[in-house]
């Protein structure tokens, strides 16, 4: 895609790197009883100062709509009366984000009050208030940047990527304080919950991984990255899961994403639109369904990509 603005607030370094792809996101559903219909949700990526959107194309087997969510998400929804399947295809074009982490106090911004709200799996509990408070305390932490960071060097420091064994993946934060291990998921629970819980705004966002080598083939998993506040800066994101794997990035994926990502969703405990009946899904990236209003197994999502430049 030509024309891309840069962002001004890479400005002051090297241009950012930039990757265009194509992704198909295709989902099955299998097993849908002859007389019963099943809702059917897909995320939609959305456009953003990082992330640009198009050529959107949809292949279904059954009639859909776009409908919207809270923090930005879009949603396809469908009703499926049989087995059949779904194509979203769209091509994205990332940028490398880097956002330099400083404040001005003296601006008055106090940040998104709702970023300091608990999640279900992020409770802000006196246990998780204690360590966060620890944490900053040790490093003597004043500002948001200070206590954040704080918090990223303990998180990238004392927790291993570790997908072995049972109770990683669900961004349970006191299962990964405990077992100080597990995926992106576990990582930013922990990032996530401390900030909050020292009073700075973070806010959680999920999508798939390019692999760093150009070129084609299926993409296996989610990433999922966050995002803190901080007056004078706005969102500053860090990716302390792929510090974690990558000790010689540490510095950069604190106020850096790199552009071997698409982004699909952003929050946690999400409400669909029209909205599902059973309870708010931890994350959102893999296609959802339910039937009889309970969530219904018979969906498997698979992603492709293909890089355009």
């Amino acid at each position: 895609m030509k024309g891309l603005v840069l962002f001004a607030a890479a400005a002051a370094f090297a241009e950012p790197r930039q990757r265009r792809v194509e992704i198909e996101y295709f989902v099955e559903v299998r097993g849908v009883p002859a007389d019963k219909t099943a809702d059917v949700w897909l995320p939609v990526p959305h456009d953003d100062p990082f992330q640009k959107i198009s050529g959107r194309e949809v292949d279904s087997h059954w009639r859909y709509r776009i409908t919207k969510g809270a923090e930005g998400n879009t949603f396809l929804h469908t009703r499926a009366n049989s087995d059949g399947e779904i194509a979203l295809r769209f091509e994205a074009v990332r940028a490398e984000r880097i956002q330099p982490a400083r404040e001005t106090p003296a601006n008055g911004d106090a940040g998104p009050g709702c970023c300091l709200n608990p999640d279900r799996l992020v409770p802000l509990d006196e246990k998780i208030r204690a360590q966060a408070r620890e944490v900053v305390d040790a490093r003597g932490a004043k500002t948001p940047v200070e206590k954040a960071r704080a918090i990223y060097d303990h998180v990238v420091g004392t927790v291993k990527f570790d997908k072995s064994g049972k109770g990683w993946g669900r961004g349970d934060i006191h299962y990964a304080c405990d077992a100080r291990r597990g995926n992106c998921t576990d990582f930013h629970a922990i990032f996530i919950g401390y900030a909050r819980a020292v009073g700075v705004p973070a806010r959680f966002a999920i999508g798939v991984p390019l692999p760093a080598k150009r070129g084609k083939g299926t993409i296996a998993g989610y990433h999922c990255w966050a995002e803190f506040h901080a007056p004078g800066s706005g969102w500053i994101p860090v990716d302390a899961s792929e510090a974690a794997k990558d000790p010689s990035r540490r510095e950069y994926f604190f106020g850096a994403l790199d552009e071997n990502r698409v982004e699909f969703s952003r929050g946690r405990d999400i409400h669909l639109s029209p909205h599902q009946q059973g309870d708010p899904l931890n994350f959102f990236v893999d296609a959802y369904a339910e039937l009889d209003g309970r969530p219904f197994p018979g969906v498997k999502t698979s992603v492709r990509f293909r890089d355009l430049d």
